[in-house]
């Protein structure tokens, strides 16, 4: 992994901005993220910017470009093949119920969460497929992709952009950043659940 991120910093302008579209078109759309994070290849894209081998504007809208891509084809797969592709590799691990209530969930106001999981690696690569299992309305969903994208693309190539030879450490602060976002989103719905059972329980 650290030789593939390495050579991204030394190929032609062209490949590396092929590259910064394609590694995140790929992350929802084969879940390639659990591997190779889209965010790395933002990041490198932005640091060739910094250094005067790319524009930053053709990086970011390269980036951005994926992203969109890459969700959209998850949505239809998920759509499509997502609950035979879930139930075949992790049925024995998520109960039925656990996921009909996911895809409910999205489908009913599942916008806020295609446009703040866009910054978590897991909720990144997953949530266009369950939005596509729970029947998100794809005009809904594609709104939603496309704002996550902007903003994530643009935060993701200009950290990159600034933090030049230390890529490296900005790369870690953005792991962290995400994880720490991770737990907070679940913190906040464990409360939202329980808050909802007494609220039932004293009616």
């Amino acid at each position: 992994m650290t030789a593939l991120i390495e050579h991204l910093l030394t190929v032609p302008t062209w490949l590396a901005v092929l590259a910064v579209f394609v590694l995140p078109a790929l992350e929802s759309s084969i879940f390639l993220g659990f591997v190779f994070p889209g965010e790395i290849a933002l990041l490198l894209g932005g640091v060739l910017a910094g250094q005067g081998h790319a524009p930053v504007v053709l990086i970011g809208a390269a980036g951005i470009a994926g992203a969109i891509v890459g969700d959209a084809i998850g949505y239809v797969v998920g759509r499509r093949w997502g609950r035979r592709i879930l139930d075949s590799a992790v049925g024995r691990f998520i109960k039925p119920q656990h996921l009909d209530k996911a895809e409910h969930a999205l489908s009913d106001r599942g916008g806020w969460a295609v446009l703040v999981g866009r910054f978590t690696v897991a909720l990144r690569v997953l949530v266009p497929g369950l939005a596509g299992m729970g029947r998100m309305p794809y005009p809904r969903f594609a709104l939603s992709n496309v704002a996550g994208a902007i903003v994530w693309g643009s935060i993701m190539v200009t950290v990159g952009y600034l933090a030049g030879a230390s890529w490296r450490h900005a790369q870690h602060l953005v792991s962290i950043g995400g994880i720490a976002f991770t737990v907070g989103i679940v913190v906040v719905l464990i409360v939202r659940h329980v808050h909802r059972r007494r609220t039932t329980v004293e009616l």
